[in-house]
């Protein structure tokens, strides 16, 4: 009994913990920047954002299920690698919120259809998922995954919204 007792204050703990962590609030991007430049690094799962050649703030990303290699085909839960541009937002998505990437460019459309597939498209950063996912919060980082998109928090993505510039350029690295 007695040690059943203490694997319940252990679990209660490790609870108190994990929800501290998920719920404190991290640190807010100062206001007034315009971000013009992010860096994704696909590797150690960061996206850093840049004022004028100023890092100003780095992000903990989910990015695609199937993380090592450039995207080729729809479907294949990688997130792209290359050069690309903010090209839309959108209030109103299935996710929190979300701005677009430029994705696929002409040479992504081309390598997809020399194996006879559709490079896709709809690449995002976006917050969570709508509704009583949006608890998960910065516990995604720790087991959340994308069909190819980059993920952060809904307080996150509400920064990212309001400072990204339109056709900013986006850099995703292995």
């Amino acid at each position: 009994m007695k040690f059943a007792r203490h694997i319940l204050y252990f679990m209660l703990f490790a609870l108190s913990i994990v929800l501290a962590y998920n719920f404190w609030p991290e640190k807010e991007l100062s206001s007034g920047f315009k971000i013009d430049y992010l860096l994704v690094e696909k590797s150690k799962k960061t996206m850093k954002a840049y004022s004028s050649g100023q890092l100003i703030k780095t992000y903990q990303v989910s990015i695609g299920k199937n993380p090592k290699g450039h995207k080729v085909f729809e479907g294949d839960n990688k997130t792209p690698e290359g050069i690309y541009f903010i090209n839309d937002r959108n209030p109103k998505s299935g996710y929190h919120k979300n701005l677009g990437v430029s994705y696929p460019n002409e040479t992504d459309k081309a390598t997809a259809k020399k194996i006879g597939k559709s490079a896709g498209g709809d690449i995002k950063i976006h917050g969570l998922p709508n509704g009583i996912f949006g608890l998960i919060n910065k516990l995604h980082r720790l087991f959340g995954s994308t069909n190819g998109c980059i993920m952060v928090t809904n307080a996150e993505v509400d920064e990212l919204y309001q400072a990204v510039i339109t056709n900013a350029k986006i850099e995703i690295r292995p």
